[in-house]
């Protein structure tokens, strides 16, 4: 039976936070992580690349987060972007700022990341076992005692469970910490992917498989009516519609789903051109081009690959001569560019989500030191807590700061 004054269950980018900040402060700290390997869906992230952070100021960072993102007001105050990237430039990664004020690190390597994390951890003499699953959390009159992990007790006053939501279960985010918090008590929040791709009617988006689209307008309609937009790029998949304004639309429209209510996206593809702006731009190049085929003329208007899916959908005739396209004819056309209706039939898995929404209530959870109201010595971090973001590496930054105010909360409070 083994001692320690800190044991955090995860080695993912909040429990190595954690660990490190309490080391700092002089303590023992063990990291168990229950797979061979540390960081691995870190390694994932921004496509192997790794989206640190984002510059927001706190005050908009906080907008950017569900359903609370006021409770990490505190964990910012003390802990925030610049922080980080002050960390790692002092274990050698630089980082570039990027569109959307996204930080990523100059290499584009995720690895680097985990590295200066794991170097910054042994350094500070934090012990990392991997290959640990924590089997319970052992408590005695509410208070923290230690864990069980492969059948061996480790004790400790302080535990902080940092292992993640149910998203890319192959890296060992499977929802464990979950039953590991609900068995001491703790109320979990409806667990469900967000970030995540949506799966759509029809084979329109089959049709147009591998697609990406830039600087169109998304629109989330529920029961028909208009709940949410978003502007940017998304992409055609096999099975339906993915990129980041789907993704970041994506939790709207998981919990519209899950209450069985009917969920629709409308693409406007020509978001800079009013209705009748459009129609002028399509009756001059009607008229410019007269004798042509109206099916080539599409190409002005449309990417490549789109045009026969977009005169089937019109049943247009792609040889018919511009000169002879009715009004009646033009005005579908302006529709459709305008509403291109997809209707949502499903979301895809954990497997495909980039992040967990629900988890562990906050209202459970002291924000200003990220430990349990219910268990003395218990405290949570990362994706554990019912918290989650859009995308643009506020993810991340909600990691960090919440595993370094755990961490530092479990020394300050000896």
């Amino acid at each position: 039976m083994s001692n320690f004054d800190v044991i955090v269950v995860g080695a993912g980018p909040s429990g190595l936070l954690a660990a490190g900040r309490a080391a700092e402060l002089g303590g023992k700290v063990l990291v168990l992580e229950k797979m061979q390997q540390e960081g691995r869906k870190l390694l994932i992230t921004g496509k192997g690349r790794c989206n640190i952070t984002n510059d927001a100021a706190i005050g908009d960072f906080i907008t950017h987060v569900y359903p609370n993102g006021r409770f990490l007001r505190n964990a910012f105050s003390q802990f925030f972007s610049k922080d980080i990237i002050e960390l790692f430039h002092k274990y050698g990664v630089e980082s570039t700022l990027e569109r959307g004020g996204r930080y990523f690190p100059a290499s584009n390597k995720s690895a680097d990341v985990l590295q200066a994390l794991l170097r910054w951890v042994n350094e500070l003499k934090a012990e990392i076992r991997c290959g640990h699953r924590v089997e319970k959390l052992v408590v005695k009159n509410n208070t923290m005692q230690g864990i069980q992990a492969n059948g061996k007790k480790f004790m400790a006053r302080h535990v902080i469970l940092a292992t993640g939501g149910n998203s890319y279960p192959a890296t060992g985010s499977n929802g464990e910490g979950y039953e590991l918090a609900r068995r001491v008590g703790h109320s979990i929040e409806k667990v469900r992917p967000v970030l995540v791709p949506l799966e759509t009617e029809g084979d329109i988006a089959q049709k147009l498989q591998g697609l990406n689209l830039k600087n169109v307008k998304v629109v989330v309609w529920v029961n028909d009516k208009k709940t949410s937009e978003s502007f940017g790029e998304m992409i055609f998949m096999h099975f339906g519609l993915s990129g980041p304004i789907i993704l970041t639309l994506s939790r709207i429209v998981v919990d519209e789903l899950h209450k069985n209510n009917k969920v629709e996206i409308i693409v406007d593809l020509k978001p800079a051109l009013d209705e009748q702006k459009l129609d002028k731009r399509l009756l001059r190049d009607l008229n410019e081009h007269g004798k042509k085929k109206v099916g080539n003329v599409f190409r002005y208007w449309l990417p490549e690959a789109m045009v026969p899916v977009f005169i089937d959908l019109l049943q247009l005739d792609p040889e018919k001569e511009c000169h002879q396209v009715s009004s009646k004819e033009r005005k579908q056309i302006r529709h459709l560019l305008k509403n291109l209706r997809f209707r949502i039939t499903n979301h895809r898995s954990f497997k495909e989500a980039i992040i967990t929404a629900g988890g562990v209530s906050t209202n459970e959870i002291s924000s200003k030191t990220m430990g349990s109201k219910l268990v003395a010595g218990l405290y949570f971090a990362g994706e554990m807590i019912n918290l989650d973001a859009d995308t643009g590496g506020y993810n991340l930054q909600i990691a960090y700061s919440t595993g370094w105010l755990a961490g530092n909360s479990c020394m300050k409070n000896r």
